[in-house]
């Protein structure tokens, strides 16, 4: 049973993809062949809302990095729209070719002043 549930409507820019659940080694192929399609039609803009998504591996980061640089080489860009977590794409330098906007991810609070 796939744990990631995925759909796509149209954005102002471009496609949009809204993910949910999980993807790992045995949806990257789904989330793979979703993400070609959007390309395949010489897409400039994507957005993925990743705002459902409570877990990427990196072969699943791997294929949202491949499809940046594509987009990247065409003069686009993808647009990844509040991410749970951002360590796995700083790590593999992700966060280099893809916009992060609104990130969920819960801020440490500031120490208090003493």
């Amino acid at each position: 049973m796939s744990t990631l549930r995925a759909s796509v409507s149209a954005g102002e820019s471009g496609p949009v993809i809204t993910l949910s659940g999980e993807t790992d080694v045995t949806t990257v192929a789904e989330l793979s062949e979703l993400v070609t399609a959007q390309l395949s039609g010489g897409t400039l803009h994507l957005t993925i809302d990743a705002s459902g998504l409570r877990f990427a591996d990196s072969a699943s980061v791997r294929v949202l990095v491949l499809a940046a640089r594509t987009l990247q080489q065409r003069g686009g860009d993808l647009v990844l729209l509040r991410p749970q977590r951002v360590l796995v794409l700083e790590i593999m330098g992700g966060d280099q070719i893809i916009m992060i906007r609104g990130e969920t991810e819960a801020r440490p609070e500031p120490e208090p002043e003493q």
